[in-house]
Protein backbone atom coordinates (compact mmCIF):
# COMPACT_ATOMS: atom_id res chain seq x y z
CA UNK A 1 0.00 0.00 0.00
CA UNK A 2 1.54 3.52 -0.73
CA UNK A 3 2.94 5.24 2.26
CA UNK A 4 0.22 8.26 1.66
CA UNK A 5 -2.82 6.16 1.16
CA UNK A 6 -4.38 6.68 4.33
CA UNK A 7 -3.90 10.49 3.47
CA UNK A 8 -5.71 10.06 0.45
CA UNK A 9 -8.30 7.72 1.44
CA UNK A 10 -9.30 10.76 4.27
CA UNK A 11 -9.19 13.30 1.74
CA UNK A 12 -11.03 10.94 -0.62
CA UNK A 13 -14.22 10.71 2.53
CA UNK A 14 -14.62 14.32 2.16
CA UNK A 15 -14.75 14.25 -1.72
CA UNK A 16 -18.08 16.58 -1.52
CA UNK A 17 -15.25 19.42 -0.22
CA UNK A 18 -12.92 18.75 -2.76
CA UNK A 19 -15.18 18.89 -5.25
CA UNK A 20 -17.10 21.92 -4.40
CA UNK A 21 -16.97 24.74 -6.42
CA UNK A 22 -15.35 27.08 -3.35
CA UNK A 23 -12.73 24.98 -2.21
CA UNK A 24 -10.04 26.07 -4.53
CA UNK A 25 -10.26 29.93 -3.40
CA UNK A 26 -11.13 28.77 0.24
CA UNK A 27 -8.25 26.96 0.71
CA UNK A 28 -6.23 29.41 -0.84
CA UNK A 29 -7.01 31.75 0.59
CA UNK A 30 -6.82 30.01 4.09
CA UNK A 31 -3.69 28.11 3.33
CA UNK A 32 -1.90 31.69 2.32
CA UNK A 33 -3.06 33.34 5.68
CA UNK A 34 -1.94 30.53 7.47
CA UNK A 35 1.64 30.47 6.04
CA UNK A 36 1.97 34.41 6.98
CA UNK A 37 0.73 34.28 9.98
CA UNK A 38 3.89 33.14 11.93
CA UNK A 39 5.71 36.04 10.24
CA UNK A 40 2.70 38.45 11.29
CA UNK A 41 3.95 37.14 14.60
CA UNK A 42 7.24 38.16 13.98
CA UNK A 43 6.22 41.16 12.34
CA UNK A 44 4.69 41.98 16.23
CA UNK A 45 8.00 41.03 18.15
CA UNK A 46 9.94 42.62 16.23
CA UNK A 47 9.42 46.28 17.15
CA UNK A 48 10.09 44.91 21.10
CA UNK A 49 12.28 42.05 20.82
CA UNK A 50 16.12 42.58 19.35
CA UNK A 51 16.48 38.84 18.87
CA UNK A 52 13.81 38.72 16.19
CA UNK A 53 14.71 42.13 14.85
CA UNK A 54 18.74 40.64 14.15
CA UNK A 55 17.25 38.62 11.39
CA UNK A 56 15.16 41.29 9.54
CA UNK A 57 16.76 41.51 6.08
CA UNK A 58 15.87 45.62 6.65
CA UNK A 59 16.13 45.95 10.17
CA UNK A 60 15.18 50.12 10.18
CA UNK A 61 11.69 48.76 8.36
CA UNK A 62 8.72 48.07 10.38
CA UNK A 63 5.22 46.77 9.06
CA UNK A 64 2.37 49.18 9.11
CA UNK A 65 -0.94 47.80 9.47
CA UNK A 66 -2.32 50.22 7.78
CA UNK A 67 -0.61 48.83 4.57
CA UNK A 68 -1.03 45.40 5.35
CA UNK A 69 -4.62 45.97 6.05
CA UNK A 70 -4.33 47.02 2.74
CA UNK A 71 -2.56 44.08 1.28
CA UNK A 72 -5.25 41.87 2.91
CA UNK A 73 -8.01 43.59 1.76
CA UNK A 74 -6.35 43.50 -2.50
CA UNK A 75 -5.79 39.73 -1.84
CA UNK A 76 -9.79 39.40 -0.48
CA UNK A 77 -10.95 41.38 -3.50
CA UNK A 78 -8.78 39.79 -6.10
CA UNK A 79 -9.61 36.34 -4.91
CA UNK A 80 -13.22 37.30 -4.63
CA UNK A 81 -13.88 39.61 -8.19
CA UNK A 82 -11.12 37.68 -10.64
CA UNK A 83 -10.37 34.03 -9.22
CA UNK A 84 -13.11 32.56 -7.66
CA UNK A 85 -15.13 33.27 -11.13
CA UNK A 86 -12.15 31.55 -13.02
CA UNK A 87 -11.91 28.82 -10.62
CA UNK A 88 -16.19 28.26 -11.08
CA UNK A 89 -15.51 28.00 -14.58
CA UNK A 90 -12.82 25.33 -14.41
CA UNK A 91 -15.31 24.02 -12.30
CA UNK A 92 -17.95 23.47 -15.11
CA UNK A 93 -15.80 22.87 -18.00
CA UNK A 94 -13.32 20.13 -15.92
CA UNK A 95 -14.88 18.30 -13.15
CA UNK A 96 -12.40 17.10 -10.75
CA UNK A 97 -12.06 13.62 -10.76
CA UNK A 98 -10.85 11.93 -7.66
CA UNK A 99 -9.27 8.31 -7.84
CA UNK A 100 -9.01 5.86 -5.63
CA UNK A 101 -5.26 4.72 -4.96
CA UNK A 102 -2.84 7.54 -3.78
CA UNK A 103 0.09 7.99 -5.72
CA UNK A 104 4.00 6.48 -4.73
CA UNK A 105 5.72 8.93 -2.37
CA UNK A 106 8.65 8.82 -4.85
CA UNK A 107 6.56 10.14 -7.47
CA UNK A 108 4.95 12.63 -5.72
CA UNK A 109 8.36 14.03 -4.37
CA UNK A 110 9.87 14.22 -7.62
CA UNK A 111 6.92 15.49 -9.93
CA UNK A 112 6.79 18.42 -7.07
CA UNK A 113 10.52 19.31 -7.76
CA UNK A 114 9.76 19.18 -11.34
CA UNK A 115 6.50 21.46 -10.62
CA UNK A 116 8.48 24.21 -8.88
CA UNK A 117 11.31 23.67 -11.62
CA UNK A 118 8.77 24.62 -14.21
CA UNK A 119 6.74 27.14 -12.29
CA UNK A 120 10.11 28.81 -11.38
CA UNK A 121 11.00 29.62 -14.98
CA UNK A 122 7.44 30.70 -16.18
CA UNK A 123 7.28 32.99 -13.21
CA UNK A 124 11.43 34.26 -13.87
CA UNK A 125 9.95 34.60 -18.02
CA UNK A 126 7.01 36.64 -17.03
CA UNK A 127 8.86 39.00 -14.15
CA UNK A 128 11.74 39.63 -16.62
CA UNK A 129 9.20 40.71 -19.82
CA UNK A 130 7.22 43.22 -16.96
CA UNK A 131 10.32 44.24 -15.49
CA UNK A 132 12.16 45.35 -19.45
CA UNK A 133 9.16 46.51 -20.83
CA UNK A 134 7.90 50.01 -19.26
CA UNK A 135 4.25 49.32 -20.38
CA UNK A 136 3.83 46.20 -18.85
CA UNK A 137 5.47 47.20 -15.96
CA UNK A 138 3.66 50.54 -15.28
CA UNK A 139 0.42 48.92 -16.15
CA UNK A 140 0.70 45.46 -14.26
CA UNK A 141 3.23 44.96 -12.41
CA UNK A 142 3.76 48.29 -10.62
CA UNK A 143 1.34 47.63 -8.09
CA UNK A 144 3.40 44.39 -6.63
CA UNK A 145 6.22 46.65 -5.96
CA UNK A 146 4.56 49.35 -3.56
CA UNK A 147 6.88 48.12 -1.09
CA UNK A 148 10.48 48.50 -1.12
CA UNK A 149 10.48 46.27 1.93
CA UNK A 150 8.89 42.98 1.78
CA UNK A 151 6.56 40.80 4.69
CA UNK A 152 4.47 38.17 4.06
CA UNK A 153 1.70 40.11 3.14
CA UNK A 154 2.89 41.96 0.48
CA UNK A 155 3.13 38.55 -1.02
CA UNK A 156 0.00 38.87 -2.76
CA UNK A 157 -0.38 42.42 -3.40
CA UNK A 158 -0.79 42.51 -6.87
CA UNK A 159 -2.92 43.43 -9.62
CA UNK A 160 -5.67 40.90 -11.18
CA UNK A 161 -3.25 40.42 -14.41
CA UNK A 162 -0.66 39.66 -12.14
CA UNK A 163 -2.35 37.42 -9.87
CA UNK A 164 -4.46 35.35 -12.99
CA UNK A 165 -1.24 34.98 -14.77
CA UNK A 166 0.81 33.26 -12.05
CA UNK A 167 -2.55 31.53 -10.57
CA UNK A 168 -2.60 30.02 -14.37
CA UNK A 169 0.71 29.04 -14.27
CA UNK A 170 0.69 27.44 -10.80
CA UNK A 171 -2.93 25.88 -12.03
CA UNK A 172 -1.33 24.31 -15.24
CA UNK A 173 1.65 22.90 -14.20
CA UNK A 174 0.97 19.55 -12.47
CA UNK A 175 -1.73 19.14 -15.06
CA UNK A 176 1.07 19.38 -18.32
CA UNK A 177 2.67 17.07 -15.76
CA UNK A 178 -0.05 14.95 -15.25
CA UNK A 179 -0.15 14.85 -11.90
CA UNK A 180 -2.30 13.10 -9.17
CA UNK A 181 -4.71 15.55 -6.63
CA UNK A 182 -2.30 14.91 -4.29
CA UNK A 183 0.22 16.01 -6.05
CA UNK A 184 -0.88 19.20 -7.35
CA UNK A 185 -2.56 19.62 -3.50
CA UNK A 186 0.66 19.73 -2.10
CA UNK A 187 2.82 21.40 -4.73
CA UNK A 188 -0.14 24.19 -4.32
CA UNK A 189 0.49 24.46 -0.27
CA UNK A 190 4.41 24.29 -0.86
CA UNK A 191 4.26 27.15 -3.72
CA UNK A 192 1.93 29.23 -1.23
CA UNK A 193 4.29 28.99 1.66
CA UNK A 194 7.39 29.25 -0.62
CA UNK A 195 6.09 32.74 -2.20
CA UNK A 196 5.28 33.66 1.51
CA UNK A 197 8.59 33.23 2.66
CA UNK A 198 10.30 34.73 -0.19
CA UNK A 199 8.63 37.79 0.77
CA UNK A 200 8.46 37.60 4.78
CA UNK A 201 11.74 39.88 5.23
CA UNK A 202 13.55 37.73 7.38
CA UNK A 203 16.69 35.53 6.85
CA UNK A 204 16.07 33.12 9.50
CA UNK A 205 18.48 30.45 10.62
CA UNK A 206 15.97 27.42 9.27
CA UNK A 207 15.11 28.99 5.99
CA UNK A 208 14.75 27.26 2.97
CA UNK A 209 17.79 28.62 1.50
CA UNK A 210 20.00 27.75 3.94
CA UNK A 211 18.63 24.06 3.31
CA UNK A 212 19.46 23.89 -0.12
CA UNK A 213 23.14 23.80 -0.76
CA UNK A 214 25.60 25.48 -3.40
CA UNK A 215 23.22 29.01 -3.17
CA UNK A 216 20.83 26.98 -5.42
CA UNK A 217 18.20 28.39 -4.02
CA UNK A 218 17.53 32.02 -3.50
CA UNK A 219 14.98 32.58 -1.07
CA UNK A 220 13.90 35.20 1.18
CA UNK A 221 17.42 36.93 0.66
CA UNK A 222 17.25 36.75 -2.74
CA UNK A 223 13.75 38.53 -3.41
CA UNK A 224 13.89 40.97 -1.10
CA UNK A 225 16.77 42.41 -2.73
CA UNK A 226 14.49 42.73 -6.00
CA UNK A 227 11.88 44.57 -4.11
CA UNK A 228 15.01 46.86 -3.22
CA UNK A 229 16.74 46.98 -6.07
CA UNK A 230 14.43 46.24 -8.67
CA UNK A 231 16.69 45.22 -11.03
CA UNK A 232 17.79 41.71 -10.28
CA UNK A 233 16.77 38.37 -9.06
CA UNK A 234 13.84 37.75 -11.22
CA UNK A 235 13.34 34.30 -10.77
CA UNK A 236 11.30 33.71 -7.77
CA UNK A 237 12.79 30.65 -6.32
CA UNK A 238 15.64 29.40 -7.68
CA UNK A 239 19.34 31.32 -8.85
CA UNK A 240 20.31 29.27 -11.87
CA UNK A 241 18.27 31.56 -14.59
CA UNK A 242 19.12 34.61 -13.05
CA UNK A 243 22.34 33.47 -13.04
CA UNK A 244 22.15 32.67 -16.95
CA UNK A 245 21.18 35.81 -17.62
CA UNK A 246 23.49 38.03 -15.80
CA UNK A 247 20.66 39.24 -13.44
CA UNK A 248 22.10 37.80 -10.36
CA UNK A 249 22.75 39.53 -7.21
CA UNK A 250 23.30 38.74 -3.53
CA UNK A 251 23.65 40.72 -0.35
CA UNK A 252 27.77 41.04 -0.97
CA UNK A 253 27.88 42.35 -4.40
Amino acid sequence: MPLLQPLWTFLVGHSSVLQSPVFPVLFSLSAYLSCCAPFLLLDLLSSRWALVRRYKLQSQSSVSWSSAWSCLALTLYNHMVFLFPVTLMHWYLRPLHLPQEAPPLGRVLAQVLVCLLLFDFQSFAWHLLHHRVPWLYRSFHKVHHTFSSTSSLTTEHSGAWETLSLGFFAAVTPVLLGCHPLTELLFFLLNIWLSVEDHCGYDLPCSTHRLVPLGLYGGAPHHDLHHLKSNCNYAPYFTHWDHLAGTLQTQQD
